[in-house]
């Protein structure tokens, strides 16, 4: 083969677009564009003549108005189906009534009764016996004629009733939990099935049944987790006669949120009043209660003021419960069937919060007081039962209420002895920015609660979270912070403490310098280390660190505290400690701006990202190994010494003898080093001082020395390979030579199969990209003086000749054409690209026939592998990759031959018959490349491709 010789520059200045002269006028893209817009107007009617107008504006229309001509097409479809359908027997006022108004609405500022369901019944549990009674009598309401008496009807299921409560039930004895749990949900199943099956009878005995299990207080501790179970069924049942009475009473209208009673038709009414005469005639104030709470929203089928007139008759039947803990659930049952219902009626919810306070009496009574010894329940704990009604009653009543609502609220409770539970509840619910204003007002209440009933760390606690949420004002910060503190810091349960100790310092963090912050880890530290406390908070641990780091994002601060990385050995159980590692680092390479130097972060990071690195052992899985190594390699990457570039290598040193276990990290340290190397080059100027010279093979032996211990094959070579260059660039030939020799020895061991994502595929793709990556550095290579010419070429393809290929594979054949380009390059006089300062062969040998005759040899060599290979697959099935190679290689004898040569000439004319005998060639590849053919003809030193254009033809696929 014969290489053409090149003229590069010229080359590239055909390549370039030509420029053509554009007169821009008056046109700038800021300025508006005057449009034109014709519209064609249709008449109504058939047979009308259409008229169009046309007007011109700056502003562009509307394309939606311009198609619609103004018209909404649901309006449109509106008008036409309202001549077809007749009028509904409904008046028009009725079905244009809208939403009500958004201030009567719970908005999504209110945190609804699901978000505090989970929390009640993971907190409330027990480990005593339970017992319950499960409705077991028979059906025997039978279907009733037409003509029986509606006296009759309502008689029959009163004794259906009173059936159930005369015995058709069984009580079952020493339940655990969570076969209590169990049975709560086959009732509520049972209420679906009945109600699905139309025994509505049988549904209302299951819920009355229910609901009597909630006067039950045998087993206190559980109540609160009760309520929740049965309030679920109650609330099921209460959705499923909303539903029901819906359809019946407003059959066209149901899609309507908002109806009236006059919607309502007189059947249906007198249907819904009968069931709340059923329910009025339960006899036990508790069933009768809760059973007409659940179905409250069905008053609007009866009266406008249905509603409003039954919350303040339940609240008034709460008064005659005994059981003070029972009346304040039941209390808090109705305040979330009022939020659901009517939000808007507030008076009843401030009167069930004043009778609570009236009673509030009870809980210290001698009744109480019996029954807690009885069941040896101490007052702290009971008094915690209380903490979800009350909690839920003041939430709905400080919902959206002015300041002067709260603050009677809040003056009443200073009135009332005892009043710690009440306090812990109103800080709790009341808004924030409310509390955190009265903050100081607050602690004066506090301290004059009795430490004995509801210990005051609980209350500084619920007053902590108020201020986490808003800002008290800030001259009185600090006292807060110190009044609150002597009050936790005398917390002698290393589990309450942590608890309250958590809350607080998010308000040290937000509003103190690092001062405060060390001072309440320091007593963190002495409260959790006795006994190994820390080991059972964890969580609370976690906690803590979260909320420092959310607040301190100057590491040189953070760590200049004395007592933050004793706060961090704290964490000993392996996975927290990582865990709490990531979430430091994860802040760092977030919030870390500039690259940093400072010995004290460098040190305190270095040692978190070893205790990362340290707990990857042979079960971790490969994404936890990719998430440390994302997060090593971004500190190693924010490290930098500026100009001392010594330093920074002795860094890599020892990153690299710390996270030897992360092969990633090994990667990006090698990376760092090249890029070091680089940049030292930069700064120097391109001089190649000895000192410099001396810094760089340094990076060069580091690489060296590190790249064998990766056991990724393709990181291996591509390092080699990036490695060579970077030491090409700096002038360092023999270690440039050493890491592409070494790369030439590598590729023997490149398997078949390599896993990617986890899926084994084949590496030929991979290897062949590689190799012609390696190829392209090989022109700017100089031949060693003690090697013979084109070593590395002829290196790299005896590899490829001895490579253990796939079965019909062409791959070792496409290396062969691919080198052919390198060849020819390497032949020219001027090489296409060279590296400054590094005389590569077009300086040594200097256009020397005898090299230029060496690669025409190696050229005939590879071309003669190839036509080899081509008579191969002539014989086999593989006459779609004779094709496919034919016309690779008449592509490259047509780039880079001088097909001048009449034998040269006459086997690419051969080699493009054979890519189109079988007709498996592209032809539109085979149109353009003719066309670039005749377009490369015209140029003079190109002319003899015009002959040859016409020896070639297209052929097509018989």
């Amino acid at each position: 083969m014969h290489a053409r010789v090149r003229k590069y520059g010229a080359e590239l200045q055909r390549c370039r677009l030509d420029a053509v002269p554009v007169d821009l006028g008056d046109y700038h893209p800021l300025k508006p564009i005057t449009v034109t817009d014709s519209r064609s107007r249709r008449g109504g009617r058939k047979g009308s003549t259409s008229s169009s107008s046309s007007s011109s504006s700056s502003v562009a229309p509307d394309p939606l108005s311009s198609m619609l001509e103004g018209t909404d097409p649901l309006s449109l479809f509106a008008a036409a189906s309202a001549s077809e359908t007749p009028t509904l027997s409904h008046s028009s006022s009725s079905l244009g009534r809208k939403r009500r108004e958004n201030e009567e609405e719970v908005g999504a500022d209110f945190e609804p009764w699901s978000a505090k369901r989970g929390e009640i019944l993971a907190r409330f549990t027990t480990t005593e016996k339970l017992s319950i009674n499960l409705f077991m009598g028979s059906d025997k309401n039978k279907a009733s004629s037409p003509s029986s008496a509606v006296s009759e009807k309502v008689r029959t299921r009163l004794e259906e009733l009173d059936d159930l409560e005369e015995g058709s039930q069984r009580e079952l004895l020493n339940l655990s939990q969570q076969d209590y749990v169990n049975r709560i949900e086959e009732l509520n199943q049972s209420l679906k099935e009945a109600w699905s099956s139309d025994q509505k009878v049988k549904a209302l005995k299951i819920v009355i049944q229910c609901s009597k299990l909630l006067s039950d207080t045998s087993v206190i501790q559980f109540y609160p987790s009760k309520f929740v179970l049965i309030t679920d069924i109650l609330d099921t049942f209460g959705k499923h006669r909303f539903s029901l009475w819906s359809y019946l009473c407003l059959s066209a209208f149901l899609l309507l949120d908002s109806f009236s009673v006059e919607d309502v038709n007189d059947t249906a009414k007198e249907t819904c009043l009968n069931w709340f005469f059923k329910i009025a005639s339960i006899r036990e104030l508790i069933p009768r209660l809760y059973v007409e709470a659940a179905i409250l929203k069905c008053n609007r089928f009866l009266n406008k003021t249905g509603i409003q007139e039954t919350l303040p008759r339940l609240t008034a039947m709460i008064r005659g419960i005994g059981d003070p803990l029972v009346a304040v659930y039941a209390r808090a049952y109705l305040c979330r069937v009022g939020m659901e219902v009517a939000p808007h009626l507030k008076d009843s919810l401030n009167k069930n919060f004043f009778d609570l306070l009236a009673s509030f009496r009870q809980i210290h009574g001698d009744t109480v007081q019996n029954q807690l010894v009885i069941q040896r329940v101490e007052i702290p704990v009971y008094l915690t039962l209380y903490s979800p009604a009350i909690h839920w009653i003041l939430q709905c009543v400080a919902y959206r209420a002015p300041d002067v609502l709260l603050t009677e609220m809040m003056e009443r409770c200073k009135k009332l002895g005892n009043n710690a539970l009440l306090l812990n509840s109103v800080m709790w619910a009341f808004r924030p920015e409310f509390v955190a204003a009265r903050a100081t007002d607050f602690i004066g209440m506090i301290k004059d609660c009795d430490e004995a009933g509801f210990p005051k760390h609980l209350l500084f606690g619920s007053l902590g979270r108020s201020l986490a949420c808003a800002d008290p004002p800030e001259s009185e910060r600090l006292p807060i912070l110190n009044e609150a503190w002597k009050v936790i810091t005398k917390v002698r349960s290393p589990q309450d403490y942590i608890n309250c100790a958590e809350i607080w310092v998010e308000f040290t963090c937000r509003h103190f310098t690092k001062r405060e912050v060390n001072t309440v880890l320091a007593d963190i530290i002495k409260h959790m280390t006795p006994d190994r406390a820390f080991e059972d908070a964890y969580p609370q641990l976690q906690s803590v660190m979260k909320k420092i780091l959310t607040y301190f994002h100057n590491f040189s601060v953070l760590f200049s505290m004395e007592k933050f990385l004793p706060f961090l050995d704290m964490f000993q159980k392996d996975s927290v400690r990582v865990e709490v590692c990531k979430s430091i680092m994860e802040v760092f390479i977030k919030h870390q701006q500039e690259p940093t130097r400072d010995p004290v972060i460098l040190n305190a990071l270095l040692h978190v990202c070893k205790t990362m690195h340290d707990s990857v052992n042979a079960l971790t899985v490969e994404d936890e190994k990719r998430s440390l190594a994302l997060l090593i390699n971004g500190f190693i990457r924010m490290v930098s010494f500026g100009r001392d570039f010594e330093q920074q290598l002795s860094f890599c040193v020892e990153a690299r003898a710390t996270f030897c276990n992360l092969e990633p990290v090994i990667i990006q340290l090698i990376h760092t080093v090249n890029q070091l190397a680089m940049e030292t080059r930069r700064v120097m100027g391109g001089s190649h001082s000895r000192k410099t010279a001396a810094f760089v093979r340094a990076c060069a032996a580091y690489s060296f020395i590190t790249i064998p211990s990766l056991t990724s094959i393709f990181s291996r070579l591509h390092l080699y390979l990036l490695s060579g260059q970077v030491a090409l660039a700096n002038q360092c030939l023999s270690q440039a030579d050493a890491f592409l020799k070494a790369a030439v020895s590598v590729l023997p061991e490149v398997p078949r199969t390599i896993s990617v994502e986890g899926k084994q595929r084949s590496s030929e793709a991979f290897l062949l990209d590689f190799i012609n990556s390696f190829l392209s550095t090989l022109l700017v290579v100089p031949d060693h003086p003690e090697q013979g010419v084109l070593y590395l070429v002829r290196g790299l393809l005896n590899m490829v000749q001895d490579y253990t290929w796939e079965d019909n594979s062409d791959a070792k054949v496409r290396v062969y054409i691919s080198a052919l380009p390198l060849l020819a390059a390497m032949s020219q006089e001027s090489y296409l690209y060279t590296i400054p300062k590094v005389d590569s062969n077009e300086t040594l040998y200097g256009g020397d026939p005898k090299f230029v005759a060496e690669i025409s040899r190696l050229c005939e060599t590879l071309i003669g592998q190839v036509l080899d290979h081509l008579k191969t697959l002539g014989r086999e099935e593989g006459v779609r990759r004779q094709g496919s190679l034919a016309f690779s290689l008449f592509s490259t004898l047509l780039a880079h031959g001088d097909l001048r040569n009449n034998k040269l000439n006459q086997l690419a004319v051969n080699l493009w018959n054979l890519s189109h005998k079988n007709g498996h060639c592209d032809t539109r590849t085979s149109v353009r490349t003719l066309e670039h053919i005749k377009q490369q003809a015209q140029q003079p030193e190109l002319s003899h491709l015009s002959d040859m254009l016409l020896r070639l033809s297209l052929q097509s696929r018989a």
